[in-house]
C-alpha cells in the first residue's frame, strides 16, 4: 500500500478510530472511494480484507494453525545476514544460551561474519566480560552456512539483511514456506514498513518488527513492532525472548522510523542542512551537540558511523511514508553517497579517518587551524565586566576571575551586589572543601572581584558581557547605554540564548564590536560557549572572543546571527517531534524517554528534559524557530501549547509531562 497509514475494512462507524496494539487506525466502511490500482492487494470481503489474494483474518484454521494457542519455547534461532548488525545480534543470542543458525549468501560471506564474531568475542575475553570457556561455548552453539533451508527447525527467524524492501520480502517470501507453521519470523528493519514486509508471506500474523540498535551486544533497547495483523501471542513471545536476552523491550506500531529513529534522523538530517548551508563547520556542530547536550556523539560524527548510504535510506523511506519535509533528505547526501564518501566504512564522510573501517579521523583540508585561523592581531583584553546578578551572571563572573581577569560585575542594587558577593563567597568554598581551589586561590579570586551598581563604573574594561533578563527592549537599552560608557574598542558581549544579536548590535555606534557570547548554564561547569557573529562583527572580534574562551577553559563553537544558534536549533525541534508522537498516542512518555535514553544513549529522555528546562521556556523557542525559519515542522506541538496555558510547566511547577512532590 502507498498509504502507510492503517486502514481497516470493517462493519463499524466509518471515520471512526479502532485501536490496533499502540496505533489507531482509521475505519472505513466499503472503502468508499478507494484507489482502484491497489484493487490486487486490498479488497472488501465482509468481515475481512484480502492481502496478496489471501484473506485476513483466516476463517477456518485449525488448532495446529493457532499461534495464539502455543506458548513458544525458543531453542534455536535462526539470524539472516552476518553484518556488523547481523553478528551482533547472532552474539547477543549464542551468549543467552540459544542455539543458532547463521545465513549469509556466500562463503567468502560467512568467514567475514565469523571473522566479526570472532573479533567481538575476543574484545570480550580481552576485557573480562566473557571467559575462554565461556567464549568457546559460544561458538559451539553458531552454525553458519550458505543454505536458508537450514533454517527449517529454527523456533524463531530474525532478518539482517540490507535496508531494502524487495530484498527482504523475498527473504521472507522464502522463509515462509522453509519454516515450520509455528515459528515466528522478525525483520530488524529501522525504517521501512514491517507490514509490507509481513504481505509477502502466506502468515502475516506470525511477523514481527525486533529492531536491535548498534552494537546489539551493548545496547538494551529492542523495538518490538505490531503490525495490524500480528497476533497478540507472537508480540508476548517475542517480548519474552527479549527480555530472556537481557534487553528491555518497547512494544509500538508500524510508523516509519518507529520511535527512536523517527526522532534521531529529523535531527539529524537538521544538522546536515546546517553544515551544507556553512552556517557552522562540521566540528563546531558536533562539539556543539556533545558539550551543550551531553550526547556521546555529535549529529556528524554519528551519521559516519551509521553510514551515509544508510541514512539516505532511512530518511527517504521515512519522507515517502510520512511525507515530512524534514525529513526529506538534504541533497549533500545523496552526493556524498554518490561519491563514495559513506563515512567510517569507506574511510570518508564528513571526516577523513585513516582507513576503511576506522574510527580514528585525521586531519584533512577542511579541519581547521590550531587556535583558529585569523590572520590579523588579536584584541587586548585583561578587564572584564559584567552586568547583571542572577545565576548565569553569576557564574559567568567566577569563571573569569578563576581564569585570571579582573571582573567588575553590576547589580541593580546594593542588595544585588551583595546578592552576588555571597553567592561567589559560597561556591569558592565549595571548591576549596572539594579539593578543587587551594584558600590562596580563593583569596586570589576574590581579590579580582569588585561589585557596584553604577554602569559608569565600567568604562574603561576591555570586555563588557550582558547577562541581563532576556527581554530584548531591556538588552537594547542596555547597549545604548554601554555604548555611551564604554570605551573605543571595548568588546560588548551578549550572552542571548533566543533573542538576535544584531537587534542589540544596530543600538550602538559600533556594531563591528558587539558579539553574542552564549554560556550555557551552570557556566562554572559546561564548557560550551556559542560565539555568535553578526553581519556586522569584525573578524578580529570574533578570533578575540574565541581566543578567550579557549583561556577561561571553554570550548568555542562559532556561528551566525539566527534563532537558536547551533545547540537549541537542533534541540528544540527534536523535543517537539517527541511531543507530536506522544500526541499522536504512537506510544508513551516513559517509553520514548526510555527509547532514547537506552537506544540512543542519551543523558536524558525529551520529556525528562522537558519538564527540567519549562515548558514555557521550551515554547518560547520553539516559537522563536518557527517565526525565524517558518518551517511547518518547527510549528509548536498543541499539547506544548496547551499545558503551558495550563501552567504545566514542568518541574518547577510541579507538573509538566509528569507530576512531581
Amino acid at each position: 500500500m502507498d498509504e502507510h497509514r492503517p486502514v481497516r475494512l470493517d462493519h463499524q462507524q466509518p471515520g471512526c478510530q479502532w485501536q490496533v496494539g499502540l496505533e489507531p487506525t482509521l475505519v472505513i466502511h466499503a472503502a468508499p472511494g478507494y484507489d482502484k490500482s491497489h484493487g490486487r492487494n486490498l479488497t472488501e470481503s465482509g468481515r475481512g480484507v484480502i492481502i496478496a489474494s489471501r484473506l485476513w483474518p483466516p476463517q477456518s484454521l485449525g488448532s495446529s494453525d493457532r499461534l495464539s494457542d502455543m506458548a513458544h519455547d525458543f531453542v534455536t534461532v535462526g539470524v539472516i545476514g552476518l553484518g556488523t548488525m547481523g553478528a551482533g545480534i547472532v552474539e547477543v543470542f549464542a551468549r543467552n544460551g540459544l542455539d543458532v543458525v547463521a545465513v549469509e549468501v556466500s562463503p567468502e560471506a560467512v568467514e567475514k561474519g565469523q571473522a566479526v564474531l570472532r573479533h567481538s568475542t575476543d574484545r570480550a575475553v580481552s576485557r573480562g566480560k566473557l571467559t575462554e570457556q565461556e567464549q568457546t561455548e559460544l561458538h559451539a552453539r553458531v552454525r553458519c552456512t550458505t543454505d536458508l533451508a537450514d533454517l527449517a527447525e529454527c523456533d524463531f527467524v530474525i532478518e539482517a539483511v540490507p535496508e531494502q524492501l524487495d530484498l527482504k520480502r523475498d527473504v521472507f517470501a522464502q522463509l515462509d514456506q522453509i519454516v515450520k507453521p509455528e515459528a515466528i519470523l522478525a525483520t530488524n528493519t529501522s525504517s521501512l514498513s514491517a507490514t509490507e514486509i509481513s504481505v509477502a508471506t502466506e502468515h502475516p500474523r506470525r511477523v514481527v518488527g525486533m529492531h536491535f540498535f548498534n552494537p546489539p551486544t551493548v545496547q538494551k533497547l529492542v523495538e518490538v513492532v505490531r503490525t495490524v495483523v500480528t497476533e497478540d501471542a507472537v508480540i508476548e513471545d517475542v517480548k519474552a525472548l527479549t527480555e530472556r536476552l537481557g534487553k528491555m523491550p518497547v512494544v509500538i506500531g508500524d510508523k516509519a522510523g518507529f520511535i527512536a529513529n523517527a526522532l534521531l534522523f529529523g535531527y539529524l538530517n537538521h544538522a546536515v542542512d546546517m553544515y551544507e548551508s556553512r552556517y557552522a563547520t562540521r566540528e563546531d556542530i558536533d562539539a556543539a551537540m556533545q558539550l551543550g547536550c551531553g550526547l556521546p556523539m555529535g549529529p556528524l560524527a554519528l551519521m559516519d558511523l551509521i553510514g551515509l548510504d544508510t541514512a539516505y535510506e532511512i530518511l527517504d523511506t521515512m519522507y515517502k511514508q510520512g511525507r515530512d519535509r524534514l525529513h526529506a533528505p538534504s541533497p549533500i547526501i545523496k552526493q556524498m553517497v554518490t561519491g563514495g564518501l559513506k563515512g567510517r566504512k569507506t574511510g570518508r564522510g564528513f571526516y577523513t579517518y585513516d582507513e576503511a573501517g576506522s574510527s580514528k579521523v585525521v586531519p584533512d583540508n577542511l579541519t581547521p587551524l590550531e587556535g583558529g585561523a585569523h590572520e590579523g592581531g588579536l584584541r587586548t583584553v585583561r578587564t572584564v565586566g559584567v552586568v547583571g546578578s542572577g545565576t548565569m551572571a553569576t557564574g559567568i563572573i567566577e569563571v573569569f576571575a578563576k581564569a585570571g581577569y579582573d571582573v567588575t560585575y553590576v547589580a541593580r542594587s546594593e542588595a544585588k551586589v551583595d546578592a552576588v558577593k555571597v553567592a561567589l563567597a559560597k561556591s569558592l568554598e565549595k571548591a576549596v572543601q572539594r579539593g578543587k581551589l587551594t584558600d590562596a586561590d580563593r583569596n586570589a579570586v576574590a581579590g579580582r572581584l569588585t561589585g557596584t551598581t553604577a554602569l559608569e563604573d565600567l568604562a574603561q574594561v576591555d570586555l563588557v558581557v550582558e547577562a541581563v533578563v532576556e527581554d530584548l527592549k531591556v538588552k537594547q537599552a542596555l547597549f545604548e547605554n554601554l555604548d555611551e560608557i564604554c570605551k573605543p574598542g571595548a568588546i560588548l558581549a551578549t550572552t542571548t540564548s533566543s533573542l538576535p544579536v544584531i537587534e542589540c548590535a544596530v543600538m550602538t555606534k559600533r556594531p563591528q564590536d558587539v558579539v553574542g557570547m552564549h554560556f550555557f548554564n551552570p557556566a562554572p561547569i559546561m564548557k560550551l560557549v556559542e560565539v555568535v557573529h553578526t553581519v556586522s562583527t569584525a573578524d578580529d572580534v570574533v578570533a578575540t572572543t574565541q581566543d578567550l574562551c579557549r583561556k577561561i577553559g571553554k570550548h568555542p563553537v562559532t556561528c551566525g546571527d539566527r534563532a537558536g544558534f547551533i545547540v537549541n536549533a537542533l534541540l528544540f525541534p527534536y523535543l517537539n517531534d517527541a511531543v507530536k508522537m506522544l500526541e499522536a498516542h504512537y506510544a508513551s512518555a516513559d517509553e520514548i524517554d526510555t527509547a532514547m535514553k537506552m537506544g540512543c544513549a542519551y543523558p536524558m529522555g525529551p520529556f525528562e528534559l522537558l519538564d527540567a528546562v519549562g515548558l514555557d521556556v521550551s515554547l518560547a523557542i520553539q516559537r522563536e524557530l518557527y517565526l525565524e525559519f517558518r518551517e511547518r515542522g518547527f510549528a509548536p506541538a498543541p499539547l506544548l501549547e496547551h499545558l503551558v496555558t495550563a501552567r504545566y510547566l514542568g518541574r518547577k511547577a510541579g507538573r509538566g509531562f509528569r507530576t512531581y512532590p
